[in-house]
């Protein structure tokens, strides 16, 4: 960039000739001008000191100059905003957008950014992201910078605004992730926390079983206790491999886990690998446990439960951006069962009065919860239309609360017939509404289906030894065999999608989401080199410009 005068000595310089000159030119024309004002300096320098000086003469080349510097630095950068701009527009919606921003070594190392760091090498890697790629604060704000859209927690909201599916698991359209979505992530960041789904499946069908083989209602069918001990045996088999393999995960990508932690259905299942414990302990074969179980083991699998209650329901009760009213969901009923099988294990170990503190502590929020999706307040998310498979959760919870209550009075009183026929009747109306569960791939959602189920039918089975008659036991059986029928499908299913086909594990895009839409850019802050602004204005003096500039102090103090 050069500015040309043409009188180069002259302090009544008026005009400025701004053009763009390539670099071999403007080298010849300073060697030009350097031998013009060599040859021409003398005589001109002699004009210049025998002419009367004017003080606003002098403010002119002051001016000059600053204006000088501060159009070659507007230029500069007003053409690499530009640049810039255009390679945004030119980046499609494919997950690449945040591949790197032009640095081909960050497309390479996408996936880090989800692993395992210190907080202090998590902070020191910001830095040469930004400066490596140029990027102000306020542009990568705006776009929903990689580093902090990974280690800033996730609004609640979001998730229902950027996702869609049974678990809140599949981008929208209209949105772009931190990692590309045609790559094949890593196995542990493809692994979601919903796969103990699974093992609440199969360790609550090992209860139902050993419940159809002692109870006196199903005496007559003399089921043999050795479909109990395979079932649970599997259960265990399957409980295992979940968490090592999850337990990987929060070793290696402990970044992807806390973004699980804050999604609003997810947050939910980090109760299941303690509910599938206290089940295995439940409807455990008598060759393996005896009648009374160690109050330790109750102590072991309760206490990571009272944790996440005393988190999770005191956000509800604080409120923030993590009230009920906001994250409220049907696999929230996940969240309260965990207090009415403990109660149900503290009866068997001897605590009854341990029991009844957790299912008091339980039904009060169960209330909650349930008159919370019921009526849906204004100020809550409204649920995707997708999210369907876990409205069975319905009816697990007064189904479990049931269980509870007897066993912990030692008969199936009014209370506890009270919550199963609210049970019993939320099967039926999710029942008559088939289509509502219909028109969706295959995915671990589906084993939402088989807990609620199953709790159902030991429910059932409970009311049958209770009120022995051919309805409760017709029902009972009917009940049964519809859980077991779903387990088996499921579990078939699970495995060719595994195993035959490879698709039981596609990316997990609900960890990648950004903190905000990319599309809703925040308003860049007013650049003072902003070219456009410059070029539209009349060449002023020192004096008039250092008057503007006290002016729009003054006005920017009055509006603040």
């Amino acid at each position: 960039m050069e500015m040309v005068s043409t009188f180069p000595r002259s302090l009544d310089t008026h005009f400025v000739d701004i053009h763009e000159v390539p670099e071999e030119e403007e080298e010849q024309e300073h060697e030009h001008q350097e031998n013009e004002t060599e040859k021409t300096g003398g005589a001109k320098e002699e004009r210049q000191f025998n002419k009367p000086i004017r003080i606003r003469e002098w403010r002119k080349p002051y001016r000059s100059f600053s204006r000088q510097v501060s159009l070659e630095t507007g230029f500069s950068a007003f053409n690499r905003e530009q640049k810039e701009k255009m390679e945004r527009q030119s980046l499609a919606r494919s997950g690449k957008s945040f591949g790197g921003f032009g640095c081909a070594e960050r497309k390479k190392a996408d996936f880090n950014i989800f692993r395992t760091r210190s907080g202090l090498v998590r902070q020191n890697s910001r830095l040469p992201f930004k400066r490596d790629t140029g990027i102000n604060v306020e542009q990568s704000d705006g776009l929903g910078g990689i580093e902090e859209s990974v280690n800033e927690s996730v609004p609640a909201g979001r998730y229902f605004a950027a996702l869609a599916g049974p678990e809140l698991d599949q981008i929208k359209e209209s949105e772009d992730i931190l990692l590309p979505k045609d790559e094949k992530w890593p196995f542990l960041l493809r692994f979601p926390i919903g796969c103990f789904g699974i093992c609440l499946g199969l360790s609550s069908q090992a209860i139902l079983w050993l419940c159809l083989s002692t109870s006196p209602a199903t005496k007559f069918l003399h089921i043999s206790p050795l479909i109990n001990l395979s079932i649970w045996l599997l259960a265990l088999l399957v409980l295992l491999l979940v968490f090592i393999t999850y337990t990987l995960k929060c070793i290696f990508y402990f970044e992807a886990v806390r973004r699980e932690y804050f999604h609003p259905v997810r947050v939910n299942f980090f109760f299941a690998p303690w509910v599938v414990c206290m089940f295995l302990a439940i409807g455990a074969p008598p060759v393996v446990a005896p009648n009374m179980l160690h109050p330790v083991i109750w102590c072991v699998f309760m206490a990571p439960i009272m944790f996440l209650d005393l988190k999770i329901y005191g956000q509800w009760i604080s409120g923030g951006k993590s009230r009920l009213s906001k994250v409220a969901n049907p696999s929230s009923h996940l969240s309260v069962v965990g207090n009415f099988v403990g109660a149900i294990l503290a009866a068997k170990v001897g605590w009854e009065e341990a029991g009844k503190f957790l299912w008091a502590v339980g039904f009060a929020h169960y209330l909650v919860v349930f008159v919370t999706l019921y009526q849906r307040l204004p100020t809550s998310e409204a649920l995707p239309k997708e999210l369907h498979p876990v409205y069975s959760m319905f009816i697990a919870t007064p189904a479990a609360a049931s269980i509870a209550w007897s066993a912990l009075y030692g008969e199936f009183d009014g209370l506890a017939r009270t919550c199963y026929f609210i049970a019993l009747f939320l099967y039926c109306s999710l029942i008559v509404r088939i289509n509502f569960f219909r028109g969706f791939r295959f995915s671990v959602a589906w084993w939402s289906y088989t807990f609620p189920m199953t709790t159902a039918s030991i429910a059932t089975i409970k009311y049958a030894e209770q009120v022995p008659s051919v309805i409760s036991q017709g029902l009972a059986l009917t009940l049964s065999f519809m859980s077991s029928t779903m387990v088996f499908i499921l579990f078939i299913s699970t495995l060719l999608h595994a195993l035959v086909w490879k698709t039981l594990f596609p990316n997990d895009v609900a960890i990648a989401i950004t903190k905000r839409k990319v599309g809703r850019e925040k308003k860049l802050v007013r650049k003072t080199y902003d070219i456009r602004r410059w070029t539209k204005q009349m060449p002023l003096s020192f004096g008039s410009a250092n008057g503007k500039h006290n002016s729009e102090v003054k006005d920017n103090e009055a509006e603040k």
